[in-house]
């Protein structure tokens, strides 16, 4: 037998890596002889430097930047002296900010540039940025600021900039960064007003300077980490594109998927959002054309019908039924366990 573990984390709960683990644990505990491979995965927001940091090559690089208030932080990011993995999370993302002292009103990307400052200055040619997980919503005018303090000449880069993210809002708008993601991030209905007539008026001078064209506030994506993919496209000529779809390509997991018996999936939770663009979606796209069935095991799941409908083979909460409160569910310990027996099932079906 041979099976794949290409899971998503279980947010504040395990680390895809941990997830993947545990599931294969319990295929060799009932299958000794299989074959089986790991593959931890994100959509491109955080996780995306711990999926990734197996790569031929690959070697973990710290800078200390500005984090999003202000406060000094360890930044990881990889390289392999050509290719840069960086997450913006690292340097100004909301884990980084104690609950009770997140404002996004001042957080700031500023570090974001000076992470990909260090990077250029190493000699990486190639950026693959993941998007996701910011305590801002600056539209990246901070990063554009570390930029120039910097010495980057962001006219002459001479780099490749590959965005990696799920996220199709564009800058500015109902559907745009501030209304839809900075309440999220603790933002009054009033901030959200003066936080949105910031994005446009960074947009306004962004044109002005003659780096972005007036239709770039409503690129997909353009939104994405509080509008950090607007000024990345529009300053350094980055390309937006599935995050998903990035990971898969760089783990080339249409190579080991191959021959496959059984692929496992999961996330904390699964609904309909799921099949647009999360990591699920892309293992099931491409396990499909391969032929390989899929089972999606998450925390939670909703809209069952319907993924089952979009090809999952199996589909199970690995928590249903389970009366115990969610404060216990997400102990690692549990969530561990509770994995490995809704694995178990599933192969008893194959």
């Amino acid at each position: 037998m041979k099976v794949v573990a290409a899971f998503d984390s279980f947010k504040g709960c395990l680390t895809a890596r941990q997830v993947c683990e545990a599931a294969l644990e319990a295929v060799l505990s009932q299958h000794p002889q299989a074959q089986v491979s790991a593959l931890p995965l994100s959509d491109g927001g955080e996780g995306l430097v711990d999926c990734l940091r197996d790569l031929p090559g690959m070697h973990s690089r710290r800078s200390r930047v500005r984090g999003p208030l202000g406060d000094g932080v360890e930044a990881e990011y990889l390289s392999d002296g050509e290719t840069a993995v960086i997450e913006v999370a690292a340097a100004c993302g909301l884990t980084l900010v104690e609950a009770s002292r997140r404002d996004v009103m001042k957080a700031d990307t500023y570090g974001v540039g000076q992470l990909i400052a260090d990077a250029l200055k190493g000699g990486c040619r190639r950026l693959v940025i993941g998007l996701g997980g910011t305590a801002t919503c600056d539209g990246g005018c901070a990063m554009v600021e570390a930029f120039r303090d910097g010495g980057v000449d962001m006219k002459a880069l001479g780099a490749e900039v590959v965005l990696a993210s799920d996220v199709n809002n564009p800058l500015c708008g109902p559907e745009g960064a501030a209304r839809v993601f900075a309440p999220q991030k603790g933002a009054t209905a009033q901030e959200v007003e003066v936080l949105e007539e910031r994005l446009c008026r960074f947009a306004r001078k962004t044109e002005a300077e003659g780096w972005a064209s007036p239709e770039l506030t409503q690129h997909l994506g353009a939104g994405a980490a509080g509008g950090l993919g607007y000024a990345l496209m529009a300053y350094l000529g980055a390309r937006m594109q599935s995050g998903i779809e990035t990971v898969l390509s760089l783990l080339c997991f249409d190579e080991a998927v191959k021959g496959a018996d059984l692929v496992l999936t999961g996330e904390g939770r699964s609904d309909r959002q799921t099949l647009m663009g999360k990591a699920p979606s892309g293992v099931l796209r491409h396990s499909m054309e391969a032929g390989v069935p899929v089972a999606l095991l998450s925390g939670a799941v909703d809209d069952e019908a319907a993924l089952k409908a979009a090809g999952f083979a199996f589909v199970e909460s690995i928590n249903a039924g389970d009366p115990r409160p969610l404060e216990e569910l997400m102990r690692p310990e549990t969530a561990t366990a509770q994995l490995q027996e809704a694995v178990r099932r599933v192969l008893l079906k194959i």
